[in-house]
């Protein structure tokens, strides 16, 4: 039997050459107001709130009042971040004051509710902390009442702009790949440090509290392309000591189009997150050993490109969600990262924590809530 020849023998296809040609300039980097500086406020001060409160440290924003439960975990952030504001442990002692005009609701979804209708019914703009909401209804209701009184409501997808995922979506809205046929998201990683922490009881720790950035990624890169179904799976690893499965995976299907995501939160040696975007017209890869570290490629038929990258996922993310928010003000525009564009990468997500529940195929936007 002869040796199959490239292009034929077995349909195995051909190969083209190509060459290194520079890559595309594209906008990714977190975006800045020209003139805006509002001031701004940030209730809850747990973890997380040390990476916002950098990034407005670094954007120089005029951030006034920090406010938690816990008045001596507010005020060690202001002594860290921001001396010269103030400190309270009652959210509405910040709605009352008249020179605030942005909030950032870093709080747990169950009680974030509460405080982000109370700041849209006092005319503040507002960022919500990822998740938005674990109900789609509570979730329109709370944008409904921003419309009502023409104020912003964002969520703090931070993801959209980590350096890597800024510009592969900036690609395919610049129509660099033509048309997007599929999209594949794979990532070993360790998510173990969430042992013995309250992330351990989250039972969809991978789809829902981290997938989460990954359903909205994907809402994204299929600019308003209506999804049609969801199939999901979880499972524990055989020597796994936490309670939440480490393994996941997802099928999203779309007309033309589909988008699979496969993670696997028990890795310890070998990390690697990838993304690969296939086109009508070409190729997007990104890939590294963590979030923060991403080599990113441009594969056309003018050849093949690798920009350099500025940046890091939380010190842009954070940078982005806030900015674009301050931006979309300024302009009199909606943020891209409105709540209500956030709504379809709840749906998606909801759909797949149902499906994995159950083992059948879910219609994103049946699932109207996340289950306990």
């Amino acid at each position: 039997m002869s040796e199959p020849t490239t292009g034929g023998g077995y349909g195995l296809s051909a190969i083209p050459t190509t060459t290194s040609v520079a890559a595309p300039a594209l906008d990714y980097l977190p975006p800045r107001p020209r003139a805006y500086r509002p001031k701004i406020a940030l209730i809850g001060c747990g973890g997380i709130s040390e990476y916002h409160l950098r990034a407005y440290r670094a954007m120089e924003l005029d951030l006034v009042a920090l406010c938690d439960r816990d008045g001596e975990r507010a005020e060690k952030r202001r002594r860290e971040f921001f001396p010269d504001a103030t400190v309270t442990t009652d959210y509405r002692e910040i709605l009352r004051r008249d020179d605030i005009e942005i909030v950032d609701a870093a709080l747990h979804p169950v009680e974030r509710v509460a405080v982000i209708e109370a700041a849209l019914r006092a005319r503040k703009h507002v960022l919500s902390q990822k998740p938005f909401v674990l109900d789609l209804d509570v979730g329109e209701r709370l944008v409904a009442l921003a419309a009502d009184q023409n104020v912003k409501l964002a969520v703090n997808q931070n993801g959209r702009w980590a350096p890597h995922f800024s510009y592969l979506s900036a690609a395919v809205r610049s129509g660099v790949i033509g048309d997007v046929a599929s999209v594949d998201f794979t990532l070993q990683w360790d998510h173990t440090w969430t042992a013995g922490t309250a992330f351990e009881e989250v039972h969809h720790l991978v789809l829902f509290d981290f997938g989460i950035h990954w359903f909205d990624l994907t809402a994204r890169l299929m600019q308003g392309r209506s999804p049609k179904r969801v199939w999901a799976s979880v499972a524990r690893t055989s020597f796994q000591e936490m309670k939440p499965p480490m393994l996941a995976h997802v099928a999203i299907d779309y007309d033309g189009a589909q988008v699979r995501l496969d993670f696997n939160g028990h890795v310890q040696f070998g990390q690697e997150d990838r993304t690969v975007i296939a086109g009508g017209r070409g190729t997007l890869r990104s890939r590294g050993p963590s979030l923060s570290e991403q080599s990113v490629s441009v594969h056309t038929a003018a050849g093949d490109a690798v920009p350099k990258l500025e940046g890091t996922w939380f010190t842009n993310g954070f940078m982005g969600t806030m900015g674009e928010l301050l931006c979309a003000i300024e302009e009199r525009r909606e943020p891209e990262n409105a709540a209500a564009g956030n709504l379809h990468s709840l749906a998606l997500t909801f759909a797949a924590t149902r499906s994995a529940d159950i083992g059948e195929v879910q219609i994103p936007g049946r699932v109207r809530r996340m289950q306990p």
